[in-house]
């Protein structure tokens, strides 16, 4: 499975998989992450309805970092791989890749 902190040490790998260096990545990152919290509020869910608990609860999602939000959402524009190889890049099912490239896509 690939994770930020595992490929943020390897530059090429990181340029190649995103086509941005990790100065422009960090550069890039306050910008996503302002987009992503004013398209997904965590005080609502991601159909848009308000809460019934806290943010956080259930199991951890395997993309548990916006870091890696984002080297996915990179990933993909990038590259356009199947759903299934992006699935097994980071570690999830085909579905899951295509409800997080649905999810990100806008942001």
């Amino acid at each position: 499975m690939l994770d930020y902190h595992q490929v943020k040490r390897d530059r090429r790998k990181f340029l190649a998989l995103t086509g941005l260096t990790l100065r422009e990545f960090k550069a890039l990152f306050p910008a996503f992450l302002e987009a992503y919290q004013e398209h997904y509020p965590p005080e609502k869910t991601v159909a848009g309805r308000k809460r019934k608990r806290h943010c956080g609860g259930g199991r951890p999602g395997r993309l548990s970092t916006a870091e890696q939000h984002l080297l996915v959402i990179l990933g993909y524009q990038k590259t356009y791989p199947l759903q299934v190889v992006l699935g097994e890049l980071f570690g999830m099912s085909q579905s899951g890749a295509n409800q997080w490239i649905h999810r990100l896509l806008p942001v």
